[in-house]
């Protein structure tokens, strides 16, 4: 029985209790514009050969040095973006019912949340910021515009949605799952005060799942990076905690926490997982290049391949998606295998169809990966 066979046993037989299962998510937002870079125009409309690499990219762009140059962007779509939402979303489409607190706009949600805001309960804390994603068939470059996300501080929230209910959706989560950490700028303030202040007042609850993510953390210094870990490593008081790191993130905190550099062989990911779960004595450690996904625990450690496509509709989430499904299976209960064949599921469906998938999306997809 391979590990497709067996995530689909453990899904199947876990499934029911997705509905009965909560999270609080946030507290970022975005407006994301998805967008392919032009090469050569040969008429109106997608009549475009664009360009396909980000070193042919880098290549326009270093011709510009001195002079000037132009480059346009044809738009693919508009969509609701950022870590938390992305996340969020993909939970509703599993059944998790969901509170999201973050940057959905002010005094009314933008357009882009409003489906997601029927179907979640929301806290909108300030206008979102806007990300002109371009997609390249070997990564993304994510441009921002990011100023709305300083205002999100805890005094904020506590503004915006009350104290008194902000603690009370806390201590009722299965899952709080706080990401986005690089781009918000008052995110560590908020987790020193909610490891130190807030979360010692709540009830002890048996199962709570804490989830972060830190968003390419290139931009922030070593010293902000190791004192969030650390911070992050304190949560484990209260619940259990999962680290999910892409790659690159995961080689910048593996090689700021001391340890020589690693490729993403699966031998490699395993190491590195392990290394950085036993170093901040983290419960759990995720690893998730586009190929495949890594896990670590007391345990050991766990490798899955992932359903690659070298032709993906969309990617921007798709690193979104794979958390909201390893953390689906964190939720069910399941072992850590099956966490890791959701979470690769989650996002190998996402690529191919722009959908979050549901449950019975999943099933099939299982069923079908060839």
């Amino acid at each position: 029985m391979d590990f497709k066979t067996r995530t689909l046993a453990a899904l199947r037989s876990a499934r029911s209790q997705a509905p009965v299962k909560s999270a609080l998510v946030g507290f970022d937002g975005f407006v994301d514009t998805i967008v392919t870079p032009v090469a050569q125009r040969t008429a109106q409309g997608d009549a475009f050969t664009p360009i396909q690499s980000i070193p042919e990219f880098a290549h326009r762009i270093a011709g510009a040095a001195g002079k000037s140059t132009n480059i346009e962007f044809y738009p693919l779509m508009e969509k609701l973006g950022g870590n938390g939402p992305i996340m969020a979303n993909a939970l509703l489409a599993t059944g998790t019912r969901v509170t999201y607190v973050g940057a959905l706009g002010r005094p009314s949600l933008h357009a882009v949340f409003l489906d997601f805001a029927s179907r979640s309960e929301v806290v909108s804390l300030c206008d979102p910021a806007t990300t002109i994603a371009v997609e390249f068939n070997d990564g993304k470059l994510m441009l921002g515009q990011l100023r709305s996300l300083d205002t999100i501080t805890l005094e904020t929230i506590d503004a915006v949605m009350g104290a008194e209910k902000f603690r009370a959706t806390l201590a009722a989560a299965d899952l709080i799952s706080l990401v986005n950490w690089t781009m918000i700028p008052n995110m560590t303030g908020i987790l020193r005060s909610l490891v130190e202040d807030v979360l010692p007042g709540l009830p002890r609850r048996d199962g709570r799942i804490f989830f972060f993510d830190l968003a390419d953390p290139e931009k922030r210094s070593r010293e902000d990076l190791i004192e969030v870990l650390q911070i992050m490593a304190r949560f484990g008081a209260f619940g259990t905690v999962t680290l999910g790191l892409n790659l690159k993130e995961a080689q910048r905190v593996h090689g700021e926490l001391g340890f020589s550099s690693r490729g993403e062989a699966e031998q490699d990911l395993r190491l590195i997982a392990a290394d950085i779960r036993q170093n901040l004595k983290l419960a759990s450690v995720v690893v998730h290049p586009r190929e495949s996904a890594a896990c670590a625990t007391a345990e050991g450690t766990t490798w899955v391949p992932g359903p690659y496509t070298d032709k993906p509709l969309i990617t921007t989430g798709a690193g979104d998606h794979f958390n909201a499904g390893f953390v689906q299976g964190q939720m069910l209960g399941l072992a850590p295998e099956a966490c890791l064949g959701l979470g690769v599921c989650t996002s190998g469906h996402y690529v191919r169809t722009a959908q979050s998938p549901s449950l019975d999306d999943l099933e099939e997809f299982l069923t079908t990966w060839a």
